[in-house]
């Protein structure tokens, strides 16, 4: 039987039985959805993909902007029991053509502003059969494929007499970073959203009360914002992207009193001049991950009463968590308390514990079922790896005290994260290798001043070559998302690496870092355009 607060669509249906008239998400633009029309629409999506074909058990790439039409387009597709596959909007390239195809979709569901990347790919998408650009206007570039524009796609009859998604299904396959290989799509079910919200106090926002973030809807964080407002009756703020100059514009607009900001987000914040009214807004409460160091600076500055902060992955949702202000800005918190039932140690190379003081991998499991992935799709070798001995391996190296609080102190997997975005190292390597005058690439995170990561490209040329990092950049620019593209790169003539198997000792370039001899991006005045 369907635990209908467990599931999304079905949280929304009860709301639009009880409160048909209410808001539901609303974006800064001025549009807005009640929960009724939100569940009119959702269904309505839901026919649209069956009349172009979409079955139960289908999968579906979805490339939209930060848009109700990205909240539609998942809903739908999960209203039929299929699975959205959504696809970062900054993925371009070899990095877009690998999701579409790994993922096996024939349907792609892409806005307008997206789909001349998928004209330099179509080639080489073997399966693919039918695209849908919901916002056509004018024409459009020739495909090879079945193209549906928006007005004939939503002619189609809502599709109102499913019974919807069960808490066990698959709520969305979202690729994240991969370690030493690409990305892997991991399968996300609903059970393990629907536990991702009751990290958050009880007390973040209120019945009728706006939830304000803005995370994308491809991002695990973006599909869990619709929950954090649904589940205790408040309603979703959304805007396309995040925006410094707009933010507290909006905070006020709205009057939020409680919402989420990344890490970095928080630190663009706080770089901004300061003005005299920084202060004057509504927010009093914020969820924040990572935590600035200067949290306290940041809370004064803009009169935020409380941060919470805690620690979570696509693979396995938020298993540790801080309350409101923790005793200091840089754990990740304590083992969550009650359901589902989380447990979670630190562990040496042979999975055993080890005591306080002592770095060791994250290791994670739960009580309840269906809370954390269902395995990495297509990757049994992959799934085995990570679920050893019953456990889920995170790849983090974690420290705890003698309190019990945890604290993230380095990725023991090759990847890294800049300003939300995870990134495979891997990916990236092969993006730059893909030059015909690069010989051989070793990509790494180095420390950011806005928290968690910048790109550093150490780089072996061809003999011969004279290549330059400008060059380098302005070749990579069409060719991989923006946040690949590295901010620092350096030229070496040969790389670190172990004898006998050779492998790159990437260690050896982290104790290095930044040096005189590396290019700066930034530095050097190279904007990248915007996705």
């Amino acid at each position: 039987m369907i635990d209908r607060d467990k599931v999304l669509p079905h949280r929304i249906a009860t709301l639009a039985d009880e409160r048909p008239d209410e808001t539901a998400m609303l974006d800064v633009a001025g549009r807005s959805l009640t929960w009724s029309q939100l569940q009119t629409e959702f269904q309505r999506w839901a026919g649209a993909l069956r009349a172009v074909g979409v079955a139960t058990g289908d999968h579906v790439v979805t490339m939209l902007p930060n848009s109700f039409e990205a909240y539609l387009a998942w809903l739908g597709t999960s209203w039929l029991r299929a699975l959205e596959v959504p696809a970062n909007n900054m993925y371009r390239g070899e990095t877009l053509r690998y999701l579409i195809e790994n993922s096996q979709a024939r349907t792609v569901v892409i806005a307008q502003r997206y789909v001349d990347r998928l004209t330099l790919v179509a080639d080489d998408l073997n399966l693919l059969e039918t695209v849908v650009v919901p916002d056509a206007e004018g024409e459009l570039p020739e495909l090879p494929f079945r193209v549906v524009r928006g007005d004939d796609f939503l002619a189609a009859e809502p599709a109102s007499d499913l019974p919807g998604p069960d808490y066990y299904d698959v709520a969305a396959m979202i690729y994240t970073s991969g370690t030493t290989g690409p990305s892997k799509g991991v399968l996300v079910p609903w059970g393990e959203l629907y536990q991702s919200p009751l990290i958050l106090p009880a007390d973040l926002i209120g019945d009728r009360e706006p939830y304000y973030a803005v995370s994308p809807a491809f991002h695990l964080s973006g599909k869990i914002s619709l929950y954090n407002a649904a589940i205790p009756g408040g309603y979703l703020v959304i805007r396309e992207s995040f925006s410094p100059s707009e933010y507290w514009n909006d905070i006020r607009q709205h009057n939020v009193r409680g919402g989420a900001l990344l890490g970095p987000m928080a630190a663009i914040l706080l770089m901004m001049p300061p003005q005299e009214d920084d202060a004057d807004n509504p927010l009093e409460s914020l969820m924040m991950g990572p935590m600035l160091p200067n949290i306290e600076e940041f809370k004064e500055r803009f009169g935020v009463k409380r941060v919470c902060s805690g620690y979570g992955m696509t693979e396995i949702g938020f298993p540790l968590t801080t309350g409101w202000d923790p005793p200091n800005p840089r754990t990740c918190g304590k083992r969550r308390e009650g359901a589902p039932f989380y447990e979670v140690r630190v562990v040496n190379e042979h999975d055993e514990p080890v005591e306080a003081g002592t770095v060791g991998e994250l290791i994670v499991r739960a009580g309840d079922p269906w809370v954390m992935n269902q395995g990495y799709w297509a990757m049994p070798e992959e799934t085995s790896k990570a679920w050893r001995n019953g456990w889920f391996h995170t790849g983090d190296a974690f420290v705890e005290d003698k309190d019990g609080w945890l604290y993230f102190v380095d990725r023991r997997k090759d990847a890294l994260r800049r300003r939300g975005e995870n990134i495979s190292s891997f990916e990236v390597e092969a993006g730059i290798n893909a030059h015909p005058e690069v010989a051989e690439t070793a990509v790494l995170g180095v420390p950011s001043e806005l928290t968690e990561d910048d790109v550093l490209a150490v780089i072996v040329r061809t003999p011969g070559s004279d290549l330059t990092a400008e060059v380098l950049v302005e070749w990579l620019i069409p060719r991989m998302p923006r946040f690949h593209i590295p901010r620092y790169i350096e030229f070496i003539d040969e790389l670190p690496k172990t004898d006998g198997t050779f492998r790159v000792q990437k260690y050896v370039l982290r104790e290095k870092g930044v040096t005189a001899q590396t290019w700066d991006r930034e530095a050097a005045g190279i904007v990248l355009p915007k996705d």
